[in-house]
């Protein structure tokens, strides 16, 4: 319950928002834990990968800190030493060609010496299930990592295994992890992980807000769901050149409806400069997302209005058409 719309944006941001401290906690310390035993796995299973610790990476949302409410999972790439093997990006894919008689021999597609990413992560799937705590836990692959469930807690782990390359002829070192069909691909998560506080330093600390705001909308069934990766692209480029983000979450929401509103109907590219246009959805979709963020936009434009004439109460129950019934009511 709220009097003024500053009051209300601050309690559901609170409330419905942003991730509860609490749980931010529990789950930096329950990943550290895993990540210790993750690390000790080659002492316990006899030829197991060796693991190279100095270039593990959490990634992710939750990483980055743009993460929502409720959380659901945390993403880790878990280094492997290469032992020899060598990759060449042929574009589709990375294909890694491991030496005769390496530790990652068995691990290859079947009759080749290429190594087969759905193999490395079903190592991982039976080694974890040999640790005492996640015995009973429920373990499964999915297309690029071994996901961990517990039952103590309501967020997985996507444990993905990945190599870190030497420069390249262009200076630049990538992440090589599973690409979901049986190969590889490079990523490189610390750009996507500078360029978040780098933008939200440079307009004040007042992005995360908005963002997180942009990413409750975007979960409203009231129009296709904008991928998430894509939706935080599309919200750090409309600040990208930008230093005079405000402090009011509901100004800048304004905004970046309207941006995105035009935004979605064309292209997006990787920051990272890997993937070129992330843009994946098709037409219809790209217009009926136009179309929300457009109509938001406009209730944005008239709560404002009524917010400036001193009308909270109208004010507030028209950002509540905006962001739904677990937005505050307003109370006298």
């Amino acid at each position: 319950m709220a009097r003024t719309v500053n009051g209300a944006f601050e309690e559901f941001l609170k409330e419905s928002v942003n991730l509860d401290p609490n749980d931010t906690s529990s789950a930096r310390s329950s990943r550290d834990w895993l990540v210790k035993q993750i690390n000790i796995l080659p002492s316990k299973h006899a030829g197991f990968l060796d693991i190279y610790e100095e270039v593990h990476i959490h990634y992710g949302s939750f990483a980055r800190r743009t993460k929502i409410r409720e959380l659901d999972d945390l993403d880790i790439i878990i280094g492997l030493k290469s032992l020899g093997a060598t990759y060449v990006d042929s574009g589709d894919a990375v294909q890694i060609t491991v030496p005769s008689n390496s530790a990652f021999q068995a691990l290859c597609h079947d009759n080749s010496l290429l190594l087969n990413s759905r193999r490395v992560i079903n190592t991982f799937v039976k080694a974890l299930s040999d640790v005492p705590q996640y015995a009973r836990a429920e373990l499964k692959r999915n297309g690029s990592a071994a996901v961990l469930n517990l039952s103590s807690y309501p967020w997985s782990f996507d444990i993905v295994p990945g190599f870190f390359t030497t420069p390249e002829s262009d200076g630049r070192t990538y992440y090589v992890i599973p690409n979901g069909s049986g190969h590889w691909m490079k990523t490189d998560p610390r750009v996507d992980q500078a360029r978040v506080p780098r933008i939200n330093q440079a307009n004040g600390g007042h992005v995360l807000a908005p963002l997180r705001l942009i990413k409750y909308w975007n979960r409203r069934p009231t129009m296709p769901t904008i991928p998430s990766y894509l939706l935080e692209c599309m919200v750090l480029n409309y600040y990208e050149y930008r230093n005079d983000a405000s402090q009011y979450p509901d100004i800048e929401v304004i905004s970046l409806l309207l941006y995105i509103a035009g935004a979605v109907l064309s292209s997006v590219q990787d920051p990272k400069k890997i993937q070129g246009d992330i843009n994946s959805l098709d037409w219809d979709e790209r217009l009926a997302i136009h179309t929300r963020a457009s109509q938001d936009a406009r209730r944005a434009s008239s709560a404002r209005e009524l917010e400036a004439s001193g009308d909270h109460q109208g004010s507030i129950r028209k950002w509540g058409e905006i962001f739904g019934p677990a937005f505050p009511e307003y109370t006298i």
